[in-house]
């Protein structure tokens, strides 16, 4: 049983998923859309949504984990100035996921991950 188990393994080492799910991450906060495999969307709709909820109580701690998680500047600023605002009274629930059918040079399963 996988009680309690992280992420996704996604075929990759542990330094390479987790540089990979920050990179989505700040590539989806500058242009609020992607598309990316299916379970790749998934694992990053569980961290995005982790991060604009601590994002939302704009204080120190808060800029500096968000610091510490995306790999440029402008999308600190884009994320504390444009996204975090946008969704101040919303509980939860910031992504969706669109699933878009196989890819076709592979087959993998596809999807669209946006900003509600």
């Amino acid at each position: 049983m996988r009680h309690r188990q992280g992420m996704r393994k996604l075929g990759r080492p542990t330094g390479h998923r987790l540089a990979l799910i920050r990179n989505l991450m700040t590539d989806l906060i500058q242009h609020e859309r992607l598309q990316t495999t299916a379970p790749k969307a998934v694992e990053l709709k569980r961290e995005v949504e982790k991060l604009i909820g601590a994002a939302r109580a704009n204080d120190v701690p808060a800029r500096r984990m968000v610091a510490g998680t995306l790999f440029t500047e402008d999308a600190q600023r884009k994320l504390f100035s444009e996204i975090v605002p946008r969704y101040a009274d919303r509980p939860g629930g910031f992504t969706r996921v669109v699933k878009l059918g196989p890819r076709r040079g592979d087959g993998a399963a596809m999807a669209q991950i946006e900003f509600v």
